[in-house]
């Protein structure tokens, strides 16, 4: 078992920048991917970004350039640099990690970008 609590959400204006965090706790050590999803009303759940064990990354094509994940080497946080943030980033953000073919999920957290 994994548990995951996220943290850094809240309201930020068009242009401006927020740092996600995602503590894991539990059986860390067969985590294999890290990454985070979001889902906006009356959308689907849509992956944002993620990290694997190596160290590499994959992004959704809305958000390359402008959001970063990164873990530490314990696998116990994984970040959301989020930069340059439009109105349509505007969802709840969740956690999700990989360990042992199971995936796990944090309770989300909200980010609204809006003037």
């Amino acid at each position: 078992q994994v548990q995951l609590v996220e943290s850094g959400g809240g309201l930020v204006q068009p242009g401006g920048s927020l740092r996600l965090s995602c503590a894991a706790s539990g059986n860390i050590f067969s985590i294999n991917r890290m990454g985070w999803y979001r889902q906006a009303p009356g959308k689907q759940r849509e992956l944002v970004a993620t990290i694997i064990s190596d160290g590499s990354t994959d992004y959704a094509d809305s958000v390359k350039g402008r959001f970063t994940i990164s873990r530490n080497n314990a696998k116990t946080m994984v970040y959301l640099q989020m930069n340059s943030l439009k109105p349509e980033d505007t969802a709840v953000y969740y956690c999700n990690v990989v360990a042992r073919l199971r995936s796990y999920w944090g309770q989300g957290t909200q980010v609204t970008v809006s003037s």
